[in-house]
């Protein structure tokens, strides 16, 4: 009988066998090439000397600091920190420029636009979009349709002080009432208000019910709105007889903006930004498209015809 613990050679390569077979297929005690096991041994003495030098093993409230000292957030930091002090002139130079100067200086005015581009993108877009199209109940920057005016002045207060800060004294402030939940006016009424409107922004032809409406639009609405609906900037009250709508020209939409009001909030950024960068934001929504002059360049316009 033989050995059982003898070892098994493999005719055709010489080789020593397991012991192991499945289904026929034996497995052979071939050596790991020499050059793969100084490789694997590198590796693991390369890795000790990493966990050393570097930050590597994790702890309650921080990780090993390593022997040199090195990390990624470090190294971020550093880099930001050259990048602010590359560009500390430019900010400050856009900070202590009035902010109506802007366009008299176009290189730092570029600067400016190009700087709020970026502060836009981690500020803004969340609630204007990426492209500051807006959407239902955010305003798109791009239109020239403006609640609280478009010259770089009237942004810039905007966004310095926001909409409707109730911890903030300067913050843009107006208030619509709750015609119908407050019972100021009757639903009837309500209904005929909401003819009105949709025909002086001409979705809808005048009808009975929007003549019903006329009157009382005239002894509710016109205070803030105007007598001809085109809105007040003074009180952010916006204009009902085009075709732009905050939350919606449908019937519905201003049905339900009548009978419950709209009270939408914009965070005041003079607490969380820097003059500098407050005032790039400002430079680059007036570059998207609806920018307008200050009001001193129109009238000095105005005045040279």
């Amino acid at each position: 009988m033989a050995d059982d613990k003898q070892p098994r050679i493999d005719a055709a390569t010489g080789t020593e066998m397991k012991g192991h077979e499945w289904d026929g297929i034996r497995e052979l005690d071939t050596p790991l090439p020499r050059w793969w096991l100084w490789t694997f041994y590198a590796t693991i003495l390369f890795a000790v000397g990493y966990t050393i030098a570097y930050p590597a093993w994790p702890m309650i409230d921080r990780a090993t600091q390593g022997m040199l000292g090195w990390s990624s957030r470090g190294a971020l930091e550093k880099e930001l920190a050259a990048r602010e002090t590359q560009v500390a002139p430019i900010r400050k130079a856009i900070a202590e420029t009035p902010i109506q100067d802007l366009p008299n200086h176009p290189r730092l005015m570029q600067a400016a636009v190009e700087g709020g581009r970026a502060a836009f993108r981690v500020h803004c877009v969340q609630c204007h979009g990426s492209g500051a199209a807006g959407s239902r109940g955010y305003p798109n920057l791009n239109d020239d349709d403006w609640l609280w005016g478009g010259d770089l002045a009237a942004i810039e207060k905007t966004i310095t002080d926001g909409v409707r800060n109730p911890d903030h004294a300067e913050t843009r402030q107006s208030l619509m009432p709750a015609f119908g939940k407050d019972q100021l006016l009757q639903p009837a009424q309500v209904d005929d208000v909401v003819a009105y409107v949709r025909a002086i922004s001409h979705q809808d032809k005048p009808s009975a019910a929007s003549q019903r409406g006329a009157p009382i639009f005239a002894d509710n609405c016109a205070v803030c709105h105007g007598p001809d609906g085109k809105g007040s900037r003074e009180l952010g009250a916006p204009n009902l007889t085009d075709a732009i709508w905050l939350f919606g020209g449908d019937a519905g939409s201003i049905h339900d903006t009548v009978w419950n009001s709209r009270h939408g909030v914009m965070p005041r950024w003079d607490d969380k930004l820097d003059k500098a960068t407050i005032r790039m934001l400002a430079a680059y929504v007036h570059s998207l498209g609806g920018g307008e002059a200050t009001p001193a360049t129109v009238a000095a316009a105005d005045a040279a015809q």
